[in-house]
């Protein structure tokens, strides 16, 4: 079983070395870290990476090496994995513009990405999250929105709307009070 699952992964990897592609697909791979052989096996072709997805995984952590070594994603899928925060380094995505953190294990938001510069979409449904920097999320400029359904965000979060903060924010309804 596990063998089959490496040669997945080796066959994504090569497809996208041979093909030139500019995206990686490692969803559904039950990889509990990114393997270190993809990022000798991709050398050649790690700047042309734009889209990179790790969903479905049993991720606990992505290594700043994975940021650096694909610097030029526009694009990072990790929904349904085990992360509960990422990298400072983060940051230095500069083309980033789309982050599904979605069906994971983030108890607060993950603050380095409010100094991601082209971020534009930002997907932390269904996670643990009750506390946002809102003073942070006011100043992404280029921001469109930011999913925050089936998180447990306390009501101050509920207060912003637009125009304080120029992008949609998606919140679950909330619960009515039950009554005594």
């Amino acid at each position: 079983m596990m063998g089959e699952a490496v040669a997945r992964v080796a066959r994504k990897v090569n497809d996208t070395v041979e093909n030139k592609k500019d995206s990686l697909d490692l969803a559904n791979c039950k990889l509990m870290t990114f393997p270190v052989g993809v990022y000798k096996a991709m050398r050649s072709v790690t700047e042309g990476i734009h889209r990179i997805s790790l969903a479905n995984n049993e991720l606990k952590s992505i290594t700043s090496r994975f940021v650096t070594t694909f610097s030029q994603l526009t694009e990072l899928n990790l929904a349904g994995n085990y992360l509960h925060r990422l990298p400072e380094e983060i940051t230095s995505l500069l083309h980033l513009r789309a982050i599904d953190l979605s069906r994971n294990r983030f108890r607060r938001f993950p603050e380095p990405l409010a100094t991601v510069p082209a971020l534009e979409t930002i997907d932390l449904e269904e996670n643990e999250i009750a506390e946002v920097p809102t003073d942070k999320l006011a100043s992404m400029a280029l921001l469109r929105s930011l999913n925050l359904r089936a998180n447990p965000v306390g009501p101050e979060v509920r207060l912003l709307v637009r125009p304080l903060v120029p992008f949609d924010l998606l919140l679950s309804p909330e619960e009515p009070i039950p009554k005594a």
